[in-house]
């Protein structure tokens, strides 16, 4: 949780709001209802959905949700892995697996950087994504068909 935050706190993405954790908190206590129609009303504002990738992502209920419902709404999609920033549990963690299950031709961009030593250089990771991400984010993939 904590690289997702780091990610949002980039603003590399200026001029898109973001989801913040004490939002998810608060519209979590209103059951599945309630955050099924607050993913629709944060979606309608978003030029594109990236989906941060580490290592339980593919797992997550919600996550699957959200790529669900921007592949139906035909949303620009795409997937931003993660595991190479520094996080407060850990340096840097194993890449996850893809979430994009029942999409195909979802874009996932990897910033990970490695150093001299053939390990994960974390600051350059992270540098690399902030000066990627507005572009990347413009690259996603819009379900053409249907």
């Amino acid at each position: 949780m904590h690289r997702v935050q780091l990610v949002r706190n980039m603003n590399a993405l200026e001029k898109q709001p973001l989801l913040t954790a004490q939002a998810w908190e608060t519209v979590k206590q209103k059951g599945k209802k309630g955050i099924e129609g607050w993913i629709h009303e944060k979606m309608l504002y978003k030029k594109s959905v990236i989906v941060l990738i580490g290592q339980q992502t593919a797992s997550r209920p919600w996550v699957q949700y959200e790529i669900e419902k921007a592949w139906k709404d035909k949303r620009p999609l795409l997937g931003i892995r993660i595991h190479g920033i520094p996080s407060m549990e850990k340096a840097v963690d194993k890449a996850g697996p893809s979430p994009f299950h029942s999409t195909s031709g979802i874009p996932i961009f990897d910033p990970t950087q490695i150093d001299w030593y053939g390990r994960i250089d974390g600051t350059a990771t992270y540098n690399f994504l902030r000066k990627n991400l507005d572009w990347w984010s413009d690259q996603g993939v819009v379900r053409r068909n249907g």
